[in-house]
């Protein structure tokens, strides 16, 4: 048993609140499910009541191997559609209360009509129950690093973990393996079935966007054992942020994300503001775009934000006064689209914001 695995053992041997550790890695096949086996392995040695409540082990002899000798809580069958699907069985595990239980593919969407939404939802409930998980999932899956990971991959992500579910963590392990012995483990078929390798060759799995993924999950992790370190000696510098959207604001999403990515950096508190306009009134704007905007709000609250609406004509100064009643020390906003109209009439808030601030102790973000 290596000291990761001894440190969680007299964790979840000391305390009755569920403990939660998570492997992270940078891509699929890196060998994050395997290891959770081999700790629940160990763990068993140890007279611990360890249970699977989900493994994927995607045909892999190595993991399939492993699963064997730990008993497993039975899947839930749920009809959806005509279908016969299985899905994690949380009722089951509440009620079985093992010591430990191991969850794969934390990022993983329940079948609709679930009690949760989302399997780390589920992780959530089962650590509040007392009750220790070990889980895993890809760095790609982080909500915030959606956009980054679009630009190395080119590949859109649907299923996400919001940022602050780390905070959860007691313990966060990075499971790495070099770039070629992971594309070789690829060929020799000890990832995906041959017709699956192909296509993931040709995408995910190339050694530069390995490097940048790789680079992702090693910051991550790092800025966990970082705020660690200082939890247990200091206080970080107060910061509380505040993001500012509007339905005309197409990069909406990514000023969520940077504010999310900044929070979760400095362990801060965020806020999203939305400053409503007389040319913004329900029955003025177009279905579309305040759909959009209803679900960029959801979306905040979910990544831990809180979420502020101002109705004036006065963006600049509705910025203003929400800046100095929450303490605000950094104002994240889209790149202004200003014109010479916008300017004569006193209406390019993004410069009349500028000036508000410019005697006070505020950092401004712009966003691309």
């Amino acid at each position: 048993m290596n000291d990761s695995q001894n440190n969680f053992y007299d964790q979840i041997s000391r305390r009755r609140q569920g403990r939660l550790k998570v492997y992270i890695g940078m891509i699929a096949g890196v060998g994050k499910t395997y290891r959770m086996l081999q700790e629940a392995h160990e763990l068993v040695k140890k007279g611990v009541d360890v249970r699977i409540g989900e493994i994927v082990p995607h045909n892999r002899k190595e993991t399939l191997a492993l699963v064997a000798g730990i008993p497993e809580i039975k899947k839930k069958e749920v009809f959806y559609k005509s279908k016969k699907l299985s899905e994690l069985n949380l009722e089951a595990i509440l009620e079985l209360h093992p010591t430990v239980v191991l969850v794969d593919e934390l990022a993983h969407t329940n079948i609709p009509g679930s009690h949760n939404e989302k399997r780390w939802q589920d992780v959530l409930e089962i650590i509040d129950a007392g009750i220790n998980v070990i889980t895993a999932f890809n760095v790609q899956h982080l909500e915030s690093l959606r956009d980054q990971v679009h630009r190395i991959t080119g590949i859109e992500i649907t299923e996400t973990i919001p940022d602050y579910f780390l905070e959860y963590a007691d313990e966060v392990v990075n499971i790495d393996l070099p770039a070629q012995d992971l594309i070789q483990r690829l060929k020799d078929g000890k990832i995906y079935a041959p017709e699956r390798a192909e296509y993931a060759l040709r995408n995910f799995f190339q050694p530069e966007k390995i490097l940048h993924l790789r680079d992702l999950a090693l910051r991550k992790v790092a800025e966990k054992v970082e705020h660690k370190i200082i939890n247990t000696s200091t206080r970080l510098p107060f910061e509380k942020f505040l993001a500012c959207i509007s339905t005309n604001d197409t990069g909406a999403k990514k000023i969520l994300r940077k504010a999310a990515r900044m929070s979760t950096h400095y362990q801060a508190q965020w806020l999203v503001l939305y400053v409503q306009t007389s040319r913004e009134s329900t029955n003025k704007v177009n279905l579309a775009s305040q759909r959009k905007l209803l679900m960029n709000l959801k979306w905040a609250a979910e990544q831990g934000a809180r979420t502020l609406k101002r109705e004036s004509d006065d963006v600049a100064q509705a910025i203003y006064e929400v800046i100095l009643e929450e303490d605000i020390t950094t104002v994240i906003i889209g790149k202004p689209h200003s014109t010479i109209i916008k300017s004569l009439m006193g209406k390019n808030y993004f410069k009349n914001l500028l000036n508000k601030l410019e005697n006070q102790e505020i950092d401004v973000v712009i966003v691309a």
